[in-house]
Order: structure tokens, then C-alpha cells, then sequence
């Protein structure tokens, strides 16, 4: 079965500090994790191809990951960050797509997590600029709170045309076990067709020393029933999933939770979402 890794990133501090690694549960992170690294741990898992996203604000870091990209064999897309409010955003996307490694550029992404609004997707200019993602042919990745999933639906109402992808389940606390209002909140984004969802980032948002398969599964089987296996991707979410899990037990967990699936639902989730999704048909 062809495995596409829809969601890891890179970084080199060398290049650029990652100010949102801080505090002594990060600290694991607060080292340069770089292609070659990525590279081992694929290989060893037998993923065929991958999607690079987005870590950090800063207009640099968008060109440096499609660069990447373009000397990679490995990178399949790019998820990057521009400024959405910016009047500015049709040009800038159009500049980034010029660039060398520029046709790996598939999507968009902004921390909305960190926005204080919880309506900020909802605001006119940021309307504005996800229309201009949708009419770039792109998609826009969403890293969002629970609470900030009503907005996400609006959102994702107001421009049909894009295809809103949600990272990590929307965050939902899986440490304390709490499921509401995140199910509802959750089923109301999927109700839209012109979303999916990553099977991603369930081991951090779990207890890190003590987290279970049995304690993921509630979450996972309600993004299954509520998005359905063709709009559900894997995505390892590495480096960060290594504060909780090493690769091949993210997949592990991964292959268990859809183990009651049918091979070809299996193949949506493993490949054939993120395939077409990201735009990916050359693989596999």
C-alpha cells in the first residue's frame, strides 16, 4: 500500500530560530531537524512521498521549503504561509509560484491557534485572502483550537471553492478525555464538502508519557464517521510527534485506529486523500 506522509515539517536553526519551541516540554525539539533526518525515518517506514508545512510566520521560510522541495525525492508538496490580510496576496502567491521548486506549492497556512479572535477567519480581509488562495488553484491548511472551529465552518461556508484541510483533528483534548463541544463543533466543519481532515498530532494532544491507542480511538472514530475515509489523510506531524511518539509508532497507532476499515478505504486515508488533495498523482 502507497503511503503518503500529508504533514511533517523541517527546520534549521542555524537558518532561523523557532521561537515557539520554549520551556523545558519542548526542549527535546530545540535542535535543527533537516531532510537528511527526515529522509531516515521515512525510509525505514516505507512512505513514499510527503507533504512539508509550514512552522513559522515569516515570508523567508515559503521559498526555502519549495527549494527544498525542488532538490528532494521525497517532498512531494509544499503547504507555505503568506499574508492573507495583505491586499497584496494574489501577487505574492503568483511571485511565490514563479520561483525555483514554485509548481510544489499546494497550500496555505497561518497559526490561527495563536489568533486571540476567535472569529479571524471570519474577518473581510481574511475572506478576501482565502479567495485568493482558492482562485490560485490552492489549499488552505487549518491549525486551529477547538473553539475556533465554528469559524472554521463559516469560513469554509463563505468560500466553497476552497478546500479547507483540518490539521490535527482541530486540537481536541484528548488528555483529559473531554469530547464536547469539539465532536459537535467538529461534525459541523465536516458537514461542508469542501473540507477534510488529518489524522495527525493525536499523540501530542494526548498524555505524552502515558497515551494510548484505546485512548485516541474516540477521536479518531468520530473524524472517520464524520468526514468519511475519502476526506481523512495520515499525516506523522514529525518532528514534534517525537515528544510523545517515534515515527514508526505514530503510524502504528495509525494502522490500528483504522484497522476496521476496508482496503480501499484504507488507501484514501494512507494516500489517495492527500493524493488528491495535494495535488500528488505522480505518486505512487
Amino acid at each position: 500500500m502507497t503511503v503518503i506522509d500529508a504533514h511533517h515539517h523541517l527546520w534549521d536553526l542555524g537558518i532561523r530560530d523557532q521561537e515557539w519551541i520554549s520551556g523545558s516540554e519542548l526542549a527535546p525539539l530545540r535542535r535543527s531537524f533537516m531532510p537528511g533526518d527526515l529522509e531516515s525515518e521515512i525510509r525505514e517506514a516505507g512512505v513514499a512521498a510527503t507533504v512539508l508545512v509550514q512552522t513559522v510566520t515569516v515570508p523567508e521560510e515559503t521559498p526555502e521549503f519549495l527549494s527544498l522541495a525542488a532538490g528532494s525525492d521525497v517532498i512531494g508538496a509544499v503547504v507555505g504561509w503568506t499574508d492573507l490580510t495583505s491586499p497584496g496576496v494574489a501577487s505574492e502567491l503568483a511571485r511565490l509560484r514563479s520561483l525555483p521548486g514554485g509548481g510544489f506549492l499546494r497550500g496555505i497556512r497561518h497559526q490561527v491557534q495563536g489568533e486571540p479572535d476567535p472569529d479571524w477567519l471570519t474577518r473581510p480581509e481574511v475572506l478576501r485572502g482565502l479567495r485568493a488562495v482558492a482562485e490560485a488553484g490552492l489549499v488552505y491548511d487549518l491549525v486551529v483550537l477547538p473553539h475556533q472551529l465554528p469559524a472554521a465552518a463559516r469560513a469554509a461556508a463563505a468560500v466553497p471553492g476552497l478546500t479547507f484541510v483540518l490539521d490535527h483533528l482541530g486540537k481536541p483534548p484528548i488528555a483529559s478525555g473531554q469530547r464536547e463541544p469539539w465532536s459537535r463543533h467538529v461534525r459541523e466543519l465536516a458537514a461542508l464538502p469542501n473540507t477534510v481532515c488529518k489524522l495527525s498530532g493525536m499523540v501530542t494532544e494526548a498524555d505524552w508519557p502515558s497515551w494510548t491507542v484505546d485512548g485516541l480511538r474516540p477521536y479518531a472514530d468520530t473524524v472517520i464517521d464524520a468526514f468519511g475515509p475519502q476526506r481523512l489523510m495520515f499525516g506523522s506531524d514529525w518532528p514534534v510527534c517525537t515528544l510523545a511518539a517515534g515515527y514508526s509508532e505514530v503510524m502504528a497507532a495509525t494502522r490500528d485506529l483504522t484497522a476496521a476499515l476496508t482496503a480501499a478505504e484504507q488507501d484514501q486515508v494512507w494516500a489517495g486523500t492527500a493524493r488528491r488533495v495535494y495535488r500528488m498523482a505522480d505518486v505512487g
